[in-house]
């Protein structure tokens, strides 16, 4: 989400910002003017919109800013350069590393030349080079005692000399914790809960929006008209039926000729 950054709000100092919102809307419940928190406007609502006002928000705590970002400056300028550190701090870990390894390099040369000389000159008769051997083997011995004398003489002189040259981690009564503490302070005071307080307080003008009846229970929604009432036929009154009669025939007259005459 893009941060509607206020001019004068450096960005090291936004994850501040940030802290100090957080903090306000996680404490919510001890302002009694954030009482209304999570019910007209939810945690992330409010957030959102903070972040979209930063500048807003930051500009009643501008002073104390600015002499934040003052001071701030002046601490840094006072401190010792980097590339002086660098180039000391490489300097130290050569002659460090040449300072360690030398004793130990010579004191194994020590130890394995005097124990060859001394297995030689065991022999009878004993080799020519056996006191050759064990005369190195004391010299190395001597040398690694010495390197090592030197080693401890160089980190005792290299401790020494960075801790007058360190600079004290700042202490929290010093200038520059003071100074973060007021535009702290006074953004939380006069920016962040003021802000939070008006946002509550126009959301809690507008009416809420009214419940709306449940969808019906059946998969397909009811429509707003009925269709037509069909009846099986077996159901309601009989209908009357018509009434039938067969027509009256007669067969004709058969009977003689005499008969039919008369």
């Amino acid at each position: 989400m893009h941060m509607n950054v206020a001019p004068h709000l450096l960005t090291e100092d936004r994850a501040e910002f940030e802290r100090i919102l957080d903090d306000a809307l996680r404490n919510a419940p001890d302002h009694p003017e954030l009482a209304e928190v999570g019910k007209r406007l939810t945690t992330a609502q409010l957030r959102s919109m903070a972040l979209n006002a930063t500048a807003l928000i930051t500009a009643p705590a501008a002073i104390e800013y600015d002499h934040f970002v003052k001071v701030r400056e002046q601490v840094r300028s006072t401190a010792p350069g980097t590339g002086e550190i660098l180039g000391d701090s490489a300097g130290a870990g050569a002659v460090a590393v040449v300072t360690v390894l030398a004793p130990i390099l010579a004191g194994t040369a020590a130890v394995i030349l005097l124990l060859v000389g001394a297995v030689l000159k065991m022999l009878d008769p004993a080799p020519a080079f056996a006191d050759t051997l064990l005369t190195a083997g004391l010299l190395f011995g001597a040398v690694g005692a010495a390197g090592l004398l030197l080693a401890a003489g160089g980190l005792l002189m290299t401790a020494l000399r960075n801790s007058a040259t360190s600079v004290p981690a700042p202490s929290p009564d010093d200038e520059l914790s003071r100074a973060k503490d007021a535009w702290c302070r006074a953004l939380l005071d006069r920016g962040v809960l003021p802000f939070l307080r008006d946002a509550l307080a126009s959301a809690s003008d507008v009416p809420p929006l009214p419940k709306q009846s449940p969808p019906p229970s059946g998969r397909i929604p009811k429509v707003g008209y009925s269709g037509p009432d069909f009846t099986s036929p077996n159901e309601g009154p009989p209908a009357p039926r018509p009434t039938y009669s067969s027509p009256d025939f007669t067969g004709p007259d058969f009977g003689s000729p005499e008969t039919r005459s008369e």
